[in-house]
Protein backbone atom coordinates (compact mmCIF):
# COMPACT_ATOMS: atom_id res chain seq x y z
CA UNK A 1 0.00 0.00 0.00
CA UNK A 2 1.37 3.41 -0.98
CA UNK A 3 0.20 6.61 0.70
CA UNK A 4 1.33 10.04 -0.50
CA UNK A 5 0.64 13.34 1.21
CA UNK A 6 1.96 16.86 1.69
CA UNK A 7 2.88 18.15 5.14
CA UNK A 8 0.35 20.76 6.25
CA UNK A 9 1.31 24.04 7.90
CA UNK A 10 0.01 22.91 11.31
CA UNK A 11 2.13 19.74 11.09
CA UNK A 12 5.44 21.58 10.63
CA UNK A 13 7.94 20.63 13.34
CA UNK A 14 6.36 17.27 14.13
CA UNK A 15 8.56 14.17 14.12
CA UNK A 16 8.33 11.96 11.06
CA UNK A 17 6.92 9.11 13.18
CA UNK A 18 4.21 11.48 14.43
CA UNK A 19 3.02 12.81 11.09
CA UNK A 20 3.05 9.50 9.20
CA UNK A 21 0.35 7.77 11.34
CA UNK A 22 -1.91 10.81 10.87
CA UNK A 23 -2.12 10.08 7.14
CA UNK A 24 -1.94 6.28 6.95
CA UNK A 25 -5.08 4.57 8.20
CA UNK A 26 -4.52 1.84 10.77
CA UNK A 27 -0.82 2.64 11.20
CA UNK A 28 0.21 3.08 14.83
CA UNK A 29 3.19 5.19 15.83
CA UNK A 30 5.11 2.02 16.76
CA UNK A 31 4.44 0.47 13.36
CA UNK A 32 5.27 3.78 11.67
CA UNK A 33 8.70 3.65 13.31
CA UNK A 34 9.16 0.10 11.98
CA UNK A 35 8.24 1.21 8.46
CA UNK A 36 10.68 4.14 8.69
CA UNK A 37 13.46 1.92 10.02
CA UNK A 38 12.96 -0.53 7.14
CA UNK A 39 13.30 2.30 4.63
CA UNK A 40 9.68 2.50 3.52
CA UNK A 41 9.32 6.29 3.90
CA UNK A 42 10.50 8.90 1.38
CA UNK A 43 10.59 12.64 2.03
CA UNK A 44 10.79 14.70 -1.16
CA UNK A 45 11.78 11.48 -3.00
CA UNK A 46 14.66 10.71 -0.63
CA UNK A 47 14.53 7.63 1.60
CA UNK A 48 14.58 8.76 5.24
CA UNK A 49 15.23 6.31 8.10
CA UNK A 50 15.31 8.74 11.06
CA UNK A 51 12.00 8.53 12.94
CA UNK A 52 12.70 11.70 14.92
CA UNK A 53 13.43 13.91 11.93
CA UNK A 54 11.26 17.07 12.04
CA UNK A 55 9.14 17.71 8.95
CA UNK A 56 8.52 21.01 7.20
CA UNK A 57 5.34 22.38 5.68
CA UNK A 58 5.04 21.55 2.00
CA UNK A 59 7.27 18.48 2.07
CA UNK A 60 5.92 15.56 0.05
CA UNK A 61 5.97 12.25 1.87
CA UNK A 62 5.48 8.76 0.45
CA UNK A 63 4.83 5.82 2.78
CA UNK A 64 5.18 2.24 1.51
CA UNK A 65 3.58 -0.37 3.76
CA UNK A 66 3.51 -4.02 2.74
CA UNK A 67 4.90 -7.47 3.38
CA UNK A 68 8.31 -6.13 4.37
CA UNK A 69 6.92 -5.16 7.79
CA UNK A 70 5.73 -8.71 8.47
CA UNK A 71 8.96 -10.20 7.10
CA UNK A 72 11.02 -7.94 9.37
CA UNK A 73 10.01 -10.08 12.36
CA UNK A 74 11.61 -13.11 10.71
CA UNK A 75 15.29 -13.97 10.44
CA UNK A 76 16.35 -13.21 6.84
CA UNK A 77 16.93 -16.37 4.82
CA UNK A 78 20.50 -16.90 3.73
CA UNK A 79 21.23 -17.70 0.08
CA UNK A 80 23.43 -20.54 -1.08
CA UNK A 81 26.68 -19.32 -2.63
CA UNK A 82 27.24 -21.42 -5.75
CA UNK A 83 30.30 -19.61 -7.12
CA UNK A 84 32.33 -16.55 -6.25
CA UNK A 85 35.50 -14.93 -7.59
CA UNK A 86 36.79 -11.36 -7.87
CA UNK A 87 34.29 -10.54 -10.63
CA UNK A 88 30.98 -12.35 -10.07
CA UNK A 89 28.86 -14.07 -7.45
CA UNK A 90 26.37 -16.78 -8.39
CA UNK A 91 23.81 -17.29 -5.63
CA UNK A 92 20.94 -19.71 -5.08
CA UNK A 93 18.06 -17.54 -3.81
CA UNK A 94 15.52 -19.21 -1.53
CA UNK A 95 11.83 -18.55 -2.13
CA UNK A 96 10.53 -15.72 0.04
CA UNK A 97 13.73 -13.67 -0.09
CA UNK A 98 13.59 -10.33 -1.93
CA UNK A 99 16.35 -9.97 -4.53
CA UNK A 100 17.08 -6.26 -4.03
CA UNK A 101 15.79 -3.17 -2.18
CA UNK A 102 12.18 -2.18 -2.80
CA UNK A 103 10.25 0.98 -1.92
CA UNK A 104 9.16 -0.86 1.24
CA UNK A 105 12.62 -1.75 2.51
CA UNK A 106 16.34 -1.58 1.82
CA UNK A 107 17.32 -4.11 4.48
CA UNK A 108 17.76 -7.89 4.57
CA UNK A 109 17.31 -8.51 0.84
CA UNK A 110 19.73 -10.72 -1.10
CA UNK A 111 21.75 -7.80 -2.48
CA UNK A 112 22.05 -6.34 1.00
CA UNK A 113 23.25 -9.66 2.44
CA UNK A 114 25.86 -10.13 -0.28
CA UNK A 115 27.08 -6.54 0.10
CA UNK A 116 27.61 -7.06 3.81
CA UNK A 117 29.70 -10.17 3.12
CA UNK A 118 31.60 -9.17 -0.04
CA UNK A 119 31.66 -5.38 -0.17
CA UNK A 120 30.31 -3.53 -3.19
CA UNK A 121 28.01 -5.80 -5.23
CA UNK A 122 26.00 -4.84 -8.31
CA UNK A 123 22.52 -6.09 -9.18
CA UNK A 124 22.37 -7.63 -12.66
CA UNK A 125 18.90 -9.25 -12.75
CA UNK A 126 16.14 -10.34 -10.38
CA UNK A 127 13.90 -13.24 -9.41
CA UNK A 128 10.39 -12.76 -8.06
CA UNK A 129 9.95 -12.98 -4.28
CA UNK A 130 8.27 -16.45 -4.38
CA UNK A 131 10.69 -17.88 -6.97
CA UNK A 132 13.84 -19.75 -5.97
CA UNK A 133 17.03 -20.37 -7.90
CA UNK A 134 20.11 -18.98 -9.58
CA UNK A 135 21.12 -15.33 -9.88
CA UNK A 136 24.39 -13.71 -10.92
CA UNK A 137 25.70 -10.52 -9.29
CA UNK A 138 28.69 -8.44 -10.39
CA UNK A 139 31.53 -7.44 -8.08
CA UNK A 140 33.08 -4.77 -10.33
CA UNK A 141 31.65 -1.99 -12.47
CA UNK A 142 33.15 -3.55 -15.60
CA UNK A 143 31.62 -6.94 -14.84
CA UNK A 144 28.27 -5.27 -14.19
CA UNK A 145 28.45 -3.46 -17.54
CA UNK A 146 29.34 -6.61 -19.45
CA UNK A 147 26.73 -8.81 -17.77
CA UNK A 148 24.07 -6.13 -18.17
CA UNK A 149 24.83 -5.95 -21.89
CA UNK A 150 24.64 -9.75 -22.16
CA UNK A 151 21.19 -9.77 -20.57
CA UNK A 152 20.07 -6.90 -22.81
CA UNK A 153 21.00 -8.81 -25.98
CA UNK A 154 19.62 -12.08 -24.53
CA UNK A 155 23.04 -13.76 -24.58
CA UNK A 156 22.34 -15.61 -21.32
CA UNK A 157 21.11 -19.19 -20.92
CA UNK A 158 18.29 -19.50 -18.40
CA UNK A 159 16.19 -22.56 -17.73
CA UNK A 160 13.52 -22.93 -15.08
CA UNK A 161 11.55 -25.84 -13.67
CA UNK A 162 7.84 -25.26 -13.14
CA UNK A 163 4.88 -27.41 -12.21
CA UNK A 164 1.99 -26.39 -14.45
CA UNK A 165 -1.59 -27.40 -13.70
CA UNK A 166 -2.95 -29.86 -16.29
CA UNK A 167 -1.33 -31.59 -19.25
CA UNK A 168 1.08 -29.25 -21.05
CA UNK A 169 2.54 -30.02 -24.48
CA UNK A 170 6.01 -28.99 -25.60
CA UNK A 171 5.72 -25.67 -27.43
CA UNK A 172 7.14 -22.19 -27.92
CA UNK A 173 5.03 -19.28 -26.71
CA UNK A 174 5.63 -15.98 -28.46
CA UNK A 175 3.22 -13.60 -26.76
CA UNK A 176 3.97 -9.97 -25.81
CA UNK A 177 3.94 -8.79 -22.22
CA UNK A 178 3.14 -5.13 -21.62
CA UNK A 179 3.72 -4.43 -25.31
CA UNK A 180 7.17 -6.06 -25.43
CA UNK A 181 8.04 -9.29 -27.25
CA UNK A 182 8.26 -12.26 -24.90
CA UNK A 183 9.30 -15.76 -25.96
CA UNK A 184 9.42 -18.89 -23.80
CA UNK A 185 10.26 -22.42 -24.93
CA UNK A 186 8.48 -25.14 -22.93
CA UNK A 187 9.44 -28.80 -22.91
CA UNK A 188 7.99 -31.65 -20.86
CA UNK A 189 10.23 -33.05 -18.13
CA UNK A 190 7.69 -35.38 -16.55
CA UNK A 191 3.90 -35.88 -16.63
CA UNK A 192 2.42 -35.79 -13.14
CA UNK A 193 -0.96 -36.51 -11.60
CA UNK A 194 -3.08 -33.57 -12.75
CA UNK A 195 -0.02 -31.51 -13.63
CA UNK A 196 3.16 -31.39 -15.71
CA UNK A 197 6.73 -30.73 -14.66
CA UNK A 198 8.07 -28.52 -17.44
CA UNK A 199 11.39 -26.96 -18.37
CA UNK A 200 11.06 -23.34 -19.47
CA UNK A 201 13.87 -21.65 -21.40
CA UNK A 202 13.73 -17.88 -21.71
CA UNK A 203 14.58 -16.15 -24.97
CA UNK A 204 13.52 -12.85 -23.43
CA UNK A 205 13.21 -11.77 -19.81
CA UNK A 206 9.96 -9.98 -19.02
CA UNK A 207 8.47 -9.61 -15.56
CA UNK A 208 6.56 -12.77 -14.57
CA UNK A 209 7.10 -14.09 -18.12
CA UNK A 210 6.85 -17.84 -17.39
CA UNK A 211 3.92 -17.37 -15.03
CA UNK A 212 1.99 -15.23 -17.52
CA UNK A 213 2.70 -17.48 -20.50
CA UNK A 214 1.60 -20.63 -18.68
CA UNK A 215 -1.49 -18.89 -17.31
CA UNK A 216 -2.30 -17.73 -20.84
CA UNK A 217 -2.20 -21.35 -22.00
CA UNK A 218 -4.71 -22.26 -19.30
CA UNK A 219 -2.05 -24.16 -17.34
CA UNK A 220 -0.90 -21.82 -14.56
CA UNK A 221 2.02 -22.52 -12.28
CA UNK A 222 0.81 -24.36 -9.19
CA UNK A 223 0.82 -22.09 -6.16
CA UNK A 224 0.63 -18.90 -8.22
CA UNK A 225 -1.72 -16.74 -6.17
CA UNK A 226 -1.26 -13.72 -8.46
CA UNK A 227 -1.77 -15.14 -11.96
CA UNK A 228 -2.99 -18.70 -11.38
CA UNK A 229 -6.70 -18.08 -10.92
CA UNK A 230 -9.07 -20.82 -9.80
CA UNK A 231 -7.04 -23.65 -11.37
CA UNK A 232 -4.02 -22.86 -9.22
CA UNK A 233 -6.00 -22.11 -6.05
CA UNK A 234 -7.91 -25.39 -6.08
CA UNK A 235 -5.12 -27.72 -7.22
CA UNK A 236 -4.48 -30.56 -4.77
CA UNK A 237 -2.25 -31.45 -3.13
CA UNK A 238 -1.61 -27.77 -2.54
CA UNK A 239 1.82 -26.53 -3.56
CA UNK A 240 4.00 -25.46 -0.60
CA UNK A 241 4.72 -22.20 -2.48
CA UNK A 242 5.04 -21.01 -6.08
CA UNK A 243 6.26 -24.07 -8.00
CA UNK A 244 8.90 -22.21 -10.00
CA UNK A 245 12.68 -22.59 -9.72
CA UNK A 246 15.54 -21.06 -11.74
CA UNK A 247 17.47 -24.28 -12.28
CA UNK A 248 20.18 -23.32 -14.79
CA UNK A 249 22.13 -20.16 -15.57
CA UNK A 250 24.83 -19.80 -18.20
CA UNK A 251 26.76 -16.73 -19.35
CA UNK A 252 30.13 -15.56 -20.65
CA UNK A 253 32.43 -14.78 -17.73
CA UNK A 254 33.16 -11.04 -17.92
CA UNK A 255 36.87 -11.45 -17.07
CA UNK A 256 37.94 -14.77 -18.63
CA UNK A 257 35.65 -14.78 -21.66
CA UNK A 258 34.79 -18.43 -20.97
CA UNK A 259 31.24 -19.69 -21.17
CA UNK A 260 30.20 -20.87 -17.70
CA UNK A 261 27.12 -22.80 -16.63
CA UNK A 262 25.61 -23.43 -13.21
CA UNK A 263 22.77 -25.72 -12.15
CA UNK A 264 20.75 -26.17 -8.98
CA UNK A 265 18.33 -28.98 -8.19
CA UNK A 266 14.80 -28.28 -7.00
CA UNK A 267 14.72 -27.27 -3.33
CA UNK A 268 13.55 -29.91 -0.87
CA UNK A 269 10.08 -28.46 -0.27
CA UNK A 270 9.25 -28.60 -3.99
CA UNK A 271 10.99 -31.92 -4.67
CA UNK A 272 9.11 -33.71 -1.88
CA UNK A 273 5.79 -32.22 -3.02
CA UNK A 274 6.43 -33.28 -6.64
CA UNK A 275 7.18 -36.81 -5.41
CA UNK A 276 3.58 -36.97 -4.16
CA UNK A 277 2.36 -36.11 -7.67
CA UNK A 278 4.24 -38.86 -9.47
CA UNK A 279 2.10 -41.46 -11.19
CA UNK A 280 3.08 -45.00 -10.10
CA UNK A 281 4.64 -47.08 -12.89
CA UNK A 282 2.22 -49.66 -14.26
Amino acid sequence: MITKFEVAADEAGLRLDQVVPKHVAGLSRRKARAVIDLGGVFVDRTRVKVAGRPVRAGQRIEVNVGGAVERSDQTPQAPGIVFVDDHVIVADKPAGLVTAPTPESDRGDLLDQLSRSYGEVFLVHRLDLPTSGLLVFARTRDANKQLGAAFARHDVDREYRAVAVGAVAAQTVDRPIQGKRAVTQFSVVEPLAGATLVAARLETGRTHQIRLHLAGLGHPVAGDTQHGGEASRTFEPRAPRLALHAAMLGFTHPATGERVRFERELPVELASWIARLRVPAS
